[in-house]
């Protein structure tokens, strides 16, 4: 079934892990009757988490899409992992919707999930509401949470339902709006008579209508004069106050049991904002203008890809959320970011794992399109006549990174294939092929996500891997000069060799090895300046301490000797490589190694903390700078040899608030006690083996 844009909503429904998101899309799929039963996450059985490791880990672990449809209306509800090692899921789906649903439950509280939640929506300008879940649990407590919630996001916190308690101990619900009380039998709504509960109700009712009459001068007129506020006046004015981020609307419920759901829904459709709201989207167009988009399916068509899947047997799964004209099948639409034009094959609209086939995506409703080549996350698919490229969403940057170890020899091909895949599923993954350790190196954000890769390497794509923590680059110098002959003589009969070289070996502030000849009188002829320079480079390609390469080295060739008939460019190569071998262990050799600047983003509580961490990593704090969301940044230089669980500190030490980058700055001396350990490391790995190169 086709439904207007104004009966659709896109909504994200987002919190911490185990609030129970995935369980609240379960028991509204059920209450509108798409499910005959409820599916249970510890069973592994619910509609969002269909992909074998959910089931495995009872925990979402990518965004998935339901639509709910009641009474002539559309709910996309996305259902987003609330583990912070799968945050992609969070803002694929921020992409899609135009609300935010964030769930709290009862029992925990007010958790980061949820302060996340919330400062994502703020910052992405959408609408917010928030369910309390698991209000069937003994000890949940509806009032200290909303204390909570009002300490955490503020005044514009306002309570629609409420729970309460029958004399009998029967749970109730209590709707503000029409100030009825209503029990639940079986999921079905009965009205009791309105439960006592104080002076609070009174102070709710006026909280509400406060929070009411600031969105509108003729409501805060009438709240003044004293004046109650229709029904119908208060469900207007709070429509308008969450359209406009004034207000943000907390009802309470149990999934499970399927308490109040009915009022959720209700207000979800009632509330929050259809994608025909009044602001136009912006995009750009080729020349980077902005244009605005409308959801209006008469205008040409532009399509988000928020989302993709990778199936090995089933091909790449596109989710779009459609701005404006209508995705069909057949049409050819336009790649913004490639200029590919891709040929739609036929729409789908998606229910978790399962695909049903439409006849069009319309404007302002999400679907999904099987196999299209080139696009991928955060692709604007147009129609030829207007070609424009919405804003792709901002990723988090992986922050641990780890080295990949075949377990079966050959599969190293497989690997890299079957990461690509993987990469186009989650633009939070990373993945690059070490040139200079001989290393596959994935990059992740966290151990739970890169466990997660890992089992689907080997489920998905048959390939079975192993991670341990990635060798460092060090490298080597020298701290003074020395100079040094090389000659190299020998006869074997017919042609011999020989090339005798005095070469001067100094620091220098190159990051490359630099090479000079002062040569005096023809003594070294000119034709083999090459040779010495190329054999002093492939000598420097190892150091004399633990085999890494030598920077910031300079040679000056001073002197040396020929033979008219036995002087070749290779006995010249070899004469610089002795020199170089001889000057080096005299040269005050040194291991240099990486150091990152570190911008590590926390809330303020944490800044000692962190900067107590850096300096027990050998690391120097530069100065603090505060955050756009309120938070500081703490930057400081610290060696990448001791950044390696920096993650999972950064993450245990702000409760998952806080998140950090690195980026690479120079390479200083190693320390002289951290000397032994980097050799013995090299000799393991064979760095010294002088190999068949003499």
């Amino acid at each position: 079934m086709s439904y207007a844009n104004t009966n659709i909503r896109n909504i994200l429904v987002a919190g911490h892990g185990g609030c129970g998101k995935t369980t609240l899309v379960e028991a509204l799929l059920y209450l509108t009757g798409a499910l005959e039963r409820m599916g249970r996450v510890e069973d592994g059985t619910t509609v969002c988490d269909f992909d074998p490791e959910e089931a495995k880990r009872h925990a979402s672990l990518s965004s998935a899409v339901a639509p709910v449809e009641n009474n002539g209306y559309k709910f996309n509800l996305i259902d987003v992992p609330g583990l912070f090692d799968f945050e992609a899921g969070l803002y694929e789906g921020i992409a899609a919707a135009e609300s935010v649903l964030i769930t709290v439950s009862g029992r925990s509280g007010v958790t980061v999930g949820a302060e996340k939640a919330y400062k994502l929506a703020e910052k992405y300008g959408k609408s917010r509401m928030v369910f309390v879940s698991k209000m069937d649990l003994e000890n949940a407590d509806f009032y200290k949470i909303l204390e909570d919630l009002k300490v955490k996001f503020g005044p514009s916190i306002c309570p629609c339902v409420v729970p309460a308690k029958l004399d009998d101990g029967t749970p109730v619900y209590i709707n503000l709006f029409s100030q009825k009380a209503f029990k639940y039998e079986g999921g079905k709504q009965i009205q009791v008579d309105l439960p006592d509960i104080g002076h609070r109700f009174q102070g709710l009712i006026e909280a509400m209508s406060e929070a009411i009459a600031e969105t509108d001068d003729e409501l805060m007129e009438k709240f003044f004069g004293g004046e109650p506020f229709t029904t119908e006046e208060i469900v207007e004015g709070m429509r308008k106050g969450v359209k406009d981020g004034l207000i943000t609307p907390v009802f309470c419920g149990s999934a499970v049991n399927q308490q109040a759901l009915d009022m959720l829904l209700f207000n979800m459709h009632k509330l929050l904002p259809s994608p025909q709201h009044d602001a136009a989207i912006l995009a750009e167009n080729a020349s980077g203008e902005p244009v605005e988009l409308h959801c209006d399916e008469t205008e040409p068509t532009a399509a988000y890809v928020f989302k993709t899947v990778a199936d090995p047997f089933v091909g790449k799964l596109s989710y779009l959320r459609v701005i404006s004209g209508k995705v069909t099948g057949g049409a050819a639409l336009v790649n913004a970011r490639t200029g590919e034009t891709e040929k739609i094959s036929k729409p789908l609209t998606v229910i978790g794992k399962k695909q049903v086939e439409t006849d069009g995506i319309g404007a302002g409703d999400i679907g999904a399109v099987a196999k299209l080549v080139s696009a991928k996350t955060g692709d604007t698919l147009c129609d030829a006549s207007r070609v424009v490229k919405l804003p792709a969403a901002a990723f988090p940057l992986p922050s641990l990174f780890m080295a990949v170890t075949v377990a079966k020899k050959g599969d190293e091909g497989k690997i890299s294939s079957a990461l690509a895949r993987l990469m186009e599923e989650d633009p939070t993954l990373s993945y690059i092929n070490n040139a200079e350790t001989h290393q596959q190196i994935i990059g992740g954000l966290g151990e739970q996500h890169l466990d997660v890769v890992k089992a689907k390497l080997k489920n998905k794509f048959g390939v079975e891997i192993g991670l341990e923590a990635p060798r460092i680059a060090y490298r080597e110098s020298i701290r003074k000069a020395c100079q040094k002959q090389g000659r190299h003589k020998k006869q074997t009969g017919g042609h011999g060799q020989f090339g005798d070289v005095v070469i001067n070996f100094e620091p220098c502030d190159s990051e490359q090895v630099v090479f000079e000849e002062k040569v005096f009188g023809g003594s070294v002829p000119k034709n083999f300046f090459p040779a010495v320079e190329k054999g002093v480079r492939l000598a420097a390609e190892k150091g004399v301490l633990a085999g890494y390469p030598v920077v910031g080295l300079k040679a000056t060739l001073l002197d040396g000797s020929y033979h008219p008939v036995d002087s070749s460019e290779m006995a010249f190569i070899m004469a610089a490589k002795l020199a170089y071998k001889a000057a080096m262990p005299e040269a005050g050799p040194v291991i240099l190694e990486p150091i990152h600047t570190l911008k590590a983003h926390v809330p303020n509580d944490n800044t000692g903390d962190i900067m107590g961490d850096v300096t027990k990593r050998r690391g120097r704090v530069l100065g603090m700078e505060p955050d756009e969301d309120g938070m500081q940044t703490v930057i400081a230089e610290v060696p990448l040899a001791e950044l390696s669980n920096f993650t999972t500190f950064i993450r245990q030490i702000t409760q998952g608030r806080g998140w950090f980058t690195t980026e690479f700055a120079r390479y200083e001396i190693l320390p002289e006690m951290l000397v032994p350990a980097v050799v013995e490391q090299a000799k393991k790995l064979g760095n010294l083996d002088e190999g068949a190169e003499d």
